[in-house]
């Protein structure tokens, strides 16, 4: 299977990366990769950029000699309503646009059952998928954060929303929690319900620019069949995002 792109990576704007745009794109086509996005954290992440920075970046070429380089933001979910740190009249203007859970962002649901908080904590994906300018649900993996993965899927698949296997997930320097276990209940469900992946790196290196290898590692491991993951398909991918090759 050949991987075209890597649809989630951040640069120096968002305060705990280490590489200018220029570098992640340089890495990305050093990669043979066909596509890069950008996607900054959203302002609710400490040190990360504002709602201006986002609404200039119409100024950024998209197509760098046969390199799609795309532009878009990791929003925070801010709680289990669904509520994002992006004006939606911000989303709009962006490429693609990734929702997900941080811990420095999200009001955790304490004090409750633990079916209680992954209903609620499905909810919030569920919310915040329902905004149609919301692309990607970005490392729904985290065991802290539990949810009901069935639900998800379905969801997914109504709002034609791509679930995320995020790389950086399986790293032992990763904090999030069960990846591997969670991931394979997901995996299950999408095959299932047919609703497509995309992997991707969450690159804060330019050297961690299109490294999927613990996702696909997973991939076959799950027997997850190619059709499903929009990374061998940019017309696939495309369909997926706000951004539309044929109207720019």
């Amino acid at each position: 299977m050949i991987d075209l792109l890597d649809s989630h990576t951040h640069s120096l704007v968002s305060g705990h990366a280490y590489n200018s745009i220029n570098e992640m794109i340089a890495q990305a086509r050093e990669k043979d990769l066909k596509l890069i996005a950008v996607t900054e954290h959203g302002p609710a992440m400490l040190g990360s950029c504002g709602e201006l920075y986002f609404r200039n970046l119409k100024i950024q070429p998209r197509n760098r000699d046969e390199l799609w380089t795309l532009f878009g933001a990791e929003v925070n979910i801010l709680d289990w309503t669904g509520k994002i740190d992006l004006m939606e009249s911000t989303l709009k203007q962006l490429d693609v646009v990734i929702a997900s859970i941080h811990p420095p962002t999200y009001t955790k649901i304490e004090d409750a059952d633990e079916d209680v908080i992954a209903e609620k904590n499905t909810t919030a994906y569920i919310r915040t998928m329902q905004n149609p300018y919301i692309n990607i649900i970005g490392h729904p993996d985290d065991g802290r954060y539990p949810v009901h993965y069935d639900e998800l899927v379905r969801a997914a698949k109504a709002y034609h929303v791509l679930l995320e296997v995020n790389n950086t997930s399986f790293l032992e320097r990763n904090y999030r929690q069960n990846a591997r276990e969670n991931y394979m209940k997901m995996l299950t469900y999408c095959k299932q319900y047919e609703e497509p992946v995309i992997i991707n790196s969450d690159a804060h290196l330019d050297l961690e620019v299109g490294e999927h290898t613990e996702a696909w590692n997973l991939i076959k491991e799950a027997d997850f069949p190619e059709r499903l993951i929009v990374n061998t398909d940019l017309d696939l991918y495309f369909s997926y995002i706000n951004y539309n090759p044929l109207f720019k």
